[in-house]
């Protein structure tokens, strides 16, 4: 039995010092909500204060990502899992250098570590609930987390839901490639790349403004309509960009997952659950990758319409009806991207990969979970 080590607030100040400095610059969006970030850039708009994702000042300054657990972390839940969602108050909101207090959502005594972190004595039910609602999540996509939210009655402020500054930097050249036909449409009096940069900008921003008046123009929209537009297609932009990034990865996952070499003894019905394991996985990536790529291709085929034929009708009724579309979509491409890094972080790339069985079984077991697969052991 692995010996347990003294868990609580007080982090190992080196380790998460350097984590919080290396999140600020290289967080990927899905992985990483940075609430501090938000609340120095917003903090004096009335919506960050009027529609809060946490009601606790303290909480709603924090760091929360989407955590890979390492070995030493494992026995602080009850629930075999790889992954779990974490949350990092900073000891000093100006110096992350100084690191900060963790502990994971579910972990046992988590709430208790929760109300010594916001040292608050008021209820914390709402916020509880939220970060409950996160941890169900397999990402922290801002698409996906505001359809959650909303799904469950919560309004929160536009300002919470942006895409990382290490992402944005990452789709620039993506969603250029990608608008290039609308340019043409919405901007013939600007030059070409002037005009690209501009919208791409205004595009992947949190704020609506000015730049994106031609756009307006061209979809025929008005106020919170066009507002609700430009987020719809930025969170489609979004998914059609990590898919691409993902496709390669998952190809040789599922290549991997194959040649698999399990050692230990097992009996009869480990061994075969190992093996249709292994096919109901492969098969599952593959099924999700389809039906992420058909929903994509209801995007692909409005703003067709809107570019080859310049009909703005069948676009703008996609954009005002896509949010629906972010749950799903969201959840899935999380799924096969949680297997994917978790795979990659298991199994470096350029090694035979190889686990013990017991340990093939629970990330079988994770695998299938969360890509709604049978357990059949």
């Amino acid at each position: 039995m692995r010996a347990k080590r003294k868990s609580g607030l007080a982090a190992r100040a080196d380790r998460t010092s350097r984590s919080l400095t290396a999140l600020q610059r290289t967080a990927s969006t899905s992985r990483v909500l940075n609430l501090l970030a938000i609340a120095n850039k917003h903090a004096r708009k009335p919506e960050w204060t009027d529609q809060p994702l946490f009601h606790n000042r303290v909480l709603n300054a924090s760091m929360i990502l989407k955590h890979r657990l390492r070995l030493d972390e494992s026995y602080l839940f009850d629930d075999y899992r790889t992954s779990a969602t974490k949350v990092i108050i900073p000891f000093e909101r100006s110096d992350l250098a100084l690191g900060g207090r963790s502990f994971f959502v579910g972990q046992r005594g988590w709430m208790d570590l929760l109300r010594e972190a916001c040292a608050d004595g008021r209820t914390l039910d709402h916020d509880v609930n939220v970060l409950r609602q996160m941890d169900g999540l397999p990402s922290l996509d801002p698409f996906l987390l505001r359809e959650d939210l909303r799904r469950n009655g919560q309004t929160v402020a536009p300002c919470y839901f942006a895409i990382s500054p290490a992402d944005l930097e990452a789709m620039q050249a993506y969603v250029a490639m990608q608008i290039g036909e609308l340019i043409r449409l919405a901007y013939v009096n600007a030059g070409q790349g002037a005009a690209t940069a501009r919208l791409v900008q205004a595009l992947l921003s949190t704020d609506v403004d000015e730049r994106l008046e031609p756009l307006r123009a061209t979809l025929m929209l008005q106020g919170e309509d066009f507002r609700e537009g430009v987020f719809s297609w930025k969170g489609f932009l979004y998914y059609k960009w990590m898919l691409m990034v993902l496709q390669p990865q998952l190809t040789a996952v599922t290549k991997e997952i194959g040649e698999l070499v399990i050692s230990g003894p097992r009996d009869m019905e480990t061994a075969a659950y190992l093996d249709c394991a292994r096919d109901r996985i492969r098969r599952a990536i593959s099924s999700q990758r389809a039906e992420v790529n058909r929903t994509l291709a209801v995007y692909d085929k409005a703003f067709t319409a809107l570019t080859q034929r310049s009909d703005p009708k069948a676009f703008r009724a996609f954009l005002l009806d896509a949010p629906r579309m972010f749950l799903s979509l969201g959840e899935k491409v999380g799924q096969i991207s949680h297997i994917a890094s978790f795979w990659r972080y298991r199994f470096p790339a350029g090694r035979a990969p190889t686990a013990t069985v017991d340990e093939v079984v629970d990330i079988f077991q994770d695998f299938e979970t969360g890509l709604g697969e049978p357990l059949e052991l």
